[in-house]
């Protein structure tokens, strides 16, 4: 009797999946990323210019998943719940892709007289402490770096204020706070939270957040690429006075990510 010679078999369902794996670097544990995602990456990338033009290609959508998956890359230490109130809804985040300048401090007032009325930018509510404007960025030179770009909106009625924690004390804050009136105020997440705990900053007259997303640094990290920013920003962006805003005919809140 002729021996019977093996059958070939095709991929199992198992071995497809365990292809399709990423392999491990032997030293971190870190899952390597494909050659052709750093290139899709990296093409956004100007680190001469300090800008991640990725953000402004994409609209309010995209922006929102892209946020949720940042979110859950860096806050491992939340529960499925947790994270998902720190979810934001497209319909929160104004589309600025009609912006076709680009993204850098030199363009900021641009981008804020497109979305806003430029004769109001110069104004101040009459409460002390109670900016219509914030600009949120990741570091305190960034917010400094803003602050001059956006000078041209103070007036001896209008402060154009920096609340960032970097040589500035929290008692500081708030007492300039409520001590002047405040037009555009420009500050990291951690500080503006706690200047909101700590009654400095007020959000009555609030009109719109503008996120400092397309700034990146020397390590070409930007608000959202590490954890010590991401995690406050969603903080911030999902705090529930904010999210009962975004939509609200009769008050609403801008959310611009420029």
């Amino acid at each position: 009797m002729a021996e019977e010679k093996p059958v070939p078999r095709g991929p199992t369902p198992a071995s497809i999946a365990k292809n399709k794996k990423r392999h491990r670097d032997p030293e971190t544990g870190a899952r390597k990323r494909k050659a052709r995602d750093y290139e899709e990456d990296e093409e956004n990338l100007d680190l001469e210019a300090g800008v991640n033009k990725k953000i402004a290609l994409i609209d309010n959508l995209l922006l929102a998943d892209h946020l949720a998956k940042k979110v859950r890359k860096f806050g491992t230490g939340l529960t499925p719940v947790e994270l998902s109130r720190l979810d934001i809804s497209p319909s929160y985040i104004t589309d600025t892709t009609s912006f076709q300048k680009p993204r850098n401090l030199e363009s900021l007032p641009d981008f804020l007289e497109q979305f806003a009325d430029p004769k109001k930018l110069s104004q101040a509510p009459e409460m002390n402490g109670s900016p219509h404007t914030l600009i949120v960025t990741g570091a305190g030179l960034r917010a400094a770096d803003i602050v001059r770009s956006v000078r041209k909106y103070q007036t001896k009625e209008s402060m154009v204020t920096k609340l960032f924690a970097k040589h500035i004390k929290l008692k500081e804050s708030v007492e300039t706070l409520s001590k002047n009136r405040t037009g555009l105020a420009v500050g990291t997440p951690v500080r503006l939270y706690a200047l909101v705990e700590n009654s400095g900053l007020k959000l009555d007259n609030l009109e719109r957040l503008v996120i400092d997303a397309s700034h990146i640094d020397q390590k070409k990290r930007g608000i959202m690429d590490m954890h010590d920013t991401l995690v406050p920003l969603a903080r911030w962006l999902a705090r529930p006075e904010f999210k009962e805003r975004y939509t609200d005919p009769e008050k609403p809140l801008q959310l611009l990510f420029f």
